[in-house]
C-alpha cells in the first residue's frame, strides 16, 4: 500500500540563500548568456568594466557560477530529506541517468570533438538545475522565482528599447552613413561595421547590409537572448509563473499599485511576445491561454464557450498578422521540414550513438539539399537527441522529460500550491511544445530555467488528507 503523502512543510528548514543564488544565475543568464551553446567560441571574453556591462558574456561563465550554486544547495538545506519527500519514482532519475551516460558515450566517437565540448557540460548543467529545482520546490523558492523575474522584466525592457529606438536609429545610421559616403564616421569604426557585417563591400565600394536594413525595418525584437523565437519562449515559459506570484503581494499592496505593477508586467511580456513575431509562440500562447479557462475553478459552466472564444479569436488575429508570411509560401516552415529530414536520415544511418552531442551541422551540411540555407542546430530539441546520441539517448531524454511534465500534471490536485504549480506548468508545458520547431534546450538561460521550474513544481509539498491548501493569490472573488 502506497503511504500518503507528506504534509505541507508550514515553515521550511534550511537557508533561503541557495534558492537566491540559483534565481540570481538564471537571472544574470537571461541578461548575459542568451547564445546557443554551440557559438560559445564566437563570444568574445568582456575585458573592461563597460564591456562586461554592455556585452554579452562566455557560457563558461554560468558553467563557472553553477557549481558553486549547486554546493550551497548541498551545504545549506537538508537535500536528502526533501529529495526524500519530493519521493519522484525511481525511473525518472534512472531516465536522466541514462540521458546524461549516453551522452558522455556518444561524445567518445564524435565527428566534431570540438562542439561536442562546448555542448556536454552544458546538457550536465541542466540535470544540475533539474535536480537544484526539485529540492528548492520543497523549501524557500520564492527567492528564485524573484531573480527569474528580474531577469526576464530587464529582458523585455531591452525588447522594448529596441522596438521604439534601438533599431529605428540603427537602421536610420546605416542609410545615412551610406549616402554620405560613410565620412561620417572614422576608418576604424568602418572596418567595425565591416567585421559585424553591418557594412559589406560590393564593387569596391562599402554598402549598408540589405539583409540587416531589412531586419532593423521589420523591427523583431529579440531583447538579451539570441533571437526572436528564444525571447518568445522566455515569455511563455515565464510569465504565467510570475504573474501567479505577484498575486500573492496582493493583501500587502495598495490596489492601485498591484494592479499597476501586474498591468506593467503583462503588457512588457506580452508586447514582447508580439514584438518578436514569433508565429509558433503566437499559436502556443492562444493554447496556453484556453488551457488555463479551462483550468479555472471559477467559471465553472462558462469555462468551454470561453475557451472556444479565445481560440478563435487569436486564430483570426494570427492569421490576419501573417497573412503576407503564408501569401509567400512561409520559407521558415519549409527550411525547418529540411533540417528535420536530414536529422532523421543522420538517425537512421548512426542509430546507436548518433553524431556526438552538438554536431548536427556537420551531416547537415553533408545531407542537406544544395539550395537549402545552413543551419547549426536542428530547430527541434527532441529530433537532435535522436540525431545527436542515437535513439537510446533520444529515448531517455523523452521519458525523462514526458514522465516528469507527466507525473507534475499528475499530481496537480495534491499539491499544496495548486495555482502556482498550474502556472508553472502551463509555462514549462509551452515551452517544451514550442521546443518542437526551435533549439531552446541549447540556450542557457531558457534550458536552465525550463528545467529549474520543472523541477520547482515536482519538488512542491503535497498535502495529506487533512491538510487545508495554502492561500492562493486571488485575482478575481471567487463566487
Amino acid at each position: 500500500m502506497t503511504p500518503p503523502p507528506p504534509a505541507r512543510l508550514e515553515n521550511p528548514s534550511g537557508s533561503p540563500l541557495p534558492a537566491l543564488f540559483l534565481g540570481s544565475l538564471l537571472g544574470l543568464s537571461i541578461l548575459k548568456l542568451g547564445n546557443p551553446i554551440i557559438l560559445e567560441e564566437q563570444i568574445g571574453q568582456p575585458t573592461g568594466l563597460s564591456e562586461w556591462l554592455s556585452r554579452p558574456w562566455p557560457t563558461r561563465t554560468g558553467l563557472f557560477l553553477l557549481p558553486l550554486v549547486a554546493a550551497s544547495i548541498l551545504f545549506l538545506t537538508p537535500w536528502r530529506q526533501r529529495l526524500t519527500s519530493a519521493r519522484l519514482p525511481a525511473w525518472i532519475w534512472i531516465a536522466l541517468a541514462g540521458w546524461l551516460g549516453w551522452q558522455v558515450l556518444s561524445s567518445a566517437q564524435s565527428v566534431d570533438p570540438k562542439l561536442t565540448q562546448l555542448t556536454l557540460p552544458h546538457l550536465l548543467s541542466i540535470a544540475v538545475c533539474f535536480t537544484g529545482g526539485v529540492i528548492l520546490g520543497a523549501g524557500h523558492w520564492k527567492p528564485l522565482l524573484l531573480g527569474i523575474g528580474a531577469g526576464a522584466c530587464l529582458c523585455w525592457l531591452q525588447a522594448f528599447n529596441q522596438r521604439t529606438f534601438e533599431f529605428r536609429n540603427a537602421r536610420e545610421a546605416l542609410v545615412f552613413g551610406q549616402q554620405s559616403g560613410w565620412t561620417n564616421i572614422s576608418p576604424a569604426e568602418l572596418s567595425e561595421l565591416r567585421i559585424s557585417g553591418l557594412v559589406i563591400q560590393t564593387n569596391g565600394l562599402d554598402i549598408a547590409n540589405p539583409a540587416i536594413l531589412d531586419k532593423l525595418q521589420r523591427a523583431r525584437v529579440h531583447g538579451s537572448l539570441v533571437y526572436p523565437n528564444a525571447l518568445a519562449g522566455l515569455v511563455l515559459l515565464v510569465l504565467p509563473v510570475l504573474a501567479v506570484d505577484l498575486g500573492s503581494t496582493r493583501s500587502r499592496l495598495r490596489p492601485i499599485l498591484f494592479y499597476g505593477i501586474l498591468l506593467l508586467l503583462g503588457a512588457l511580456g506580452l508586447a514582447s511576445l508580439v514584438w518578436s513575431g514569433s508565429r509558433s509562440g503566437w499559436i502556443i500562447a492562444v493554447a496556453m491561454a484556453a488551457t488555463a479557462v479551462l483550468l479555472h475553478p471559477s467559471l465553472r459552466r462558462f469555462r468551454l464557450p470561453i475557451a472556444l472564444s479565445v481560440l478563435v479569436l487569436g486564430a483570426g488575429a494570427f492569421g490576419l498578422r501573417n497573412r503576407d508570411y503564408f501569401k509567400k509560401g512561409a520559407t521558415s516552415v519549409s527550411a525547418r521540414f529540411d533540417y528535420w529530414k536530414a536529422a532523421l536520415q543522420n538517425t537512421a544511418n548512426h542509430p546507436i550513438l548518433g553524431s556526438g552531442p552538438g554536431t548536427f551541422m556537420r551531416p547537415y551540411a553533408r545531407l542537406k539539399a544544395p539550395e537549402a540555407e545552413m543551419a547549426r542546430l536542428v530547430h527541434n530539441d527532441y529530433l537532435q537527441q535522436f540525431t545527436d546520441s542515437g535513439v537510446p539517448g533520444g529515448l531517455a531524454y523523452l521519458v525523462w522529460v514526458l514522465g516528469s511534465l507527466g507525473l507534475a500534471w499528475g499530481r496537480l490536485r495534491s499539491t499544496s500550491h495548486p495555482v502556482l504549480t498550474t502556472a508553472l506548468l502551463l509555462g514549462v508545458s509551452a515551452w517544451l511544445v514550442q521546443g518542437l520547431s526551435e533549439f531552446s534546450l541549447y540556450v542557457p538561460p531558457l534550458a536552465w530555467t525550463a528545467f529549474t521550474l520543472l523541477g520547482v513544481s515536482l519538488g512542491l509539498p503535497r498535502l495529506s488528507p487533512s491538510t487545508p491548501p495554502s492561500p492562493q493569490p486571488n485575482f478575481p472573488n471567487r463566487p
